[in-house]
């Protein structure tokens, strides 16, 4: 993910057919508004804070904000490198994973939410009035030389809204620290996914419109945005900012998860080595636990990845993923059992997983 936006930031641009390289505002507009919204977060925080915004308040101050993020991002717009931005990138997902939650991650998330509101709103409404034409075969047939075949690999894909090992660490680690009350997990769960299937469908459409026409290279965030885009121009939104608000949308995406994984990443880190009474305990395991060597561990695996290459390892990621799910669900199954609660609902989705996770995993390896 955090190529990917560098990737998508890079303001230098290579021409397909010419070779030629070309200096690319869009792509140094939507790197400087997620600047901006890193800086403007933190202001947020400190106001919400000290001055007890809640309610209307936090809406209007929030909305505030991220205009203000965009105005200055287009004014401004920050043309660097791809390997500059693997850099600013990995520097803030270290300070997410060790700044309060509502000092930086909880207000950037906050003002991330009215974005993509209007991304979902503007692609669903787009793809109904423009009705574009799935460019892509329905079926293909049930193996593919480059995937392998289509059970298991189907049900590992990672995609908004499946069932998701990442997504039940981000509940103990960061979804819990942000909500007020614990009734409000239901719907924030559940509406997540069902939010998240829908921006799925909207990306698989737009995806399928983009599949034959021109200019479909780039990251996938940048050919969904590109697509979306152009369902903001029949509004007549400009072709400027529709891409870059549209570019910031998705790098936007990745980089929640970034930040979020950043900092789970380090707690299950420190989870490891920690024991009950830390204060007596043995140096090692101090240096070990200690919040900012554990973030610098944790984030520099990741970082010799986007140097030496992913791809290796990318194609495993689906069925670890989705194997950690079925690893809670058996987490759950024992604490049902031992605090006398029924946990038979749990046993076909935890079979189901087990089996479609080593099946995928056994075929990769």
């Amino acid at each position: 993910f955090a190529d990917m936006v560098s990737g998508t930031f890079n303001g230098f641009v290579t021409d397909a057919a010419t070779g030629e390289i070309t200096k690319s505002t869009v792509n140094g507009a939507a790197g400087s508004i997620s600047i901006m919204f890193i800086a403007f977060a933190v202001v947020f925080g400190l106001i919400q804070k000290k001055m007890k915004f809640t309610g209307w308040k936090e809406v209007v101050l929030g909305l505030v904000c991220m205009v203000a993020c965009f105005v200055l991002g287009i004014s401004f717009p920050i043309v660097a490198t791809r390997e500059t931005w693997n850099y600013v990138t990995f520097a803030y997902i270290f300070f997410a994973a060790i700044l309060p939650m509502w000092l930086l991650m909880q207000p950037r998330d906050f003002m991330t939410t009215f974005m993509f509101i209007f991304m979902i709103a503007a692609a669903a409404i787009g793809l109904l009035v423009a009705h574009p034409t799935m460019n892509l075969p329905v079926y293909t047939g049930f193996h593919n030389e480059k995937l392998g075949d289509m059970f298991p690999i189907l049900f590992v894909t990672v995609a908004c809204g499946a069932v998701s090992g990442f997504h039940s660490l981000v509940s103990s680690g960061t979804s819990s620290k942000t909500v007020e009350n614990e009734k409000d997990m239901l719907k924030v769960g559940y509406g997540a996914m069902v939010l998240e299937s829908l921006l799925a469908v909207l990306a698989l459409c737009v995806a399928g419109a983009a599949a034959a026409a021109d200019g479909t290279t780039g990251t996938p965030f940048q050919i969904f945005s590109r697509g979306v885009a152009g369902f903001f121009e029949m509004f007549g939104v400009p072709v400027h900012f529709a891409t870059v608000f549209m570019t910031m949308c998705v790098s936007a995406l990745a980089l929640t998860s970034l930040d979020a994984v950043a900092r789970i990443g380090r707690m299950s880190f420190q989870e490891l080595f920690s024991v009950d009474d830390m204060e007596h305990a043995e140096g090692w395991r101090k240096l070990l636990c200690n919040t900012y060597f554990s973030t610098i561990v944790t984030l520099l695996c990741g970082f010799v990845l986007t140097k030496i290459g992913y791809a290796n390892i990318w194609p495993l990621f689906g069925s670890a993923n989705q194997l950690l799910s079925a690893l809670v669900l058996i987490t759950l199954c024992v604490f049902l059992k031992v605090t006398g609660r029924s946990n038979k609902m749990l046993f076909p989705p935890l079979i189901i997983m087990l089996c479609v996770t080593f099946t995928a995993l056994v075929q990769r390896l």
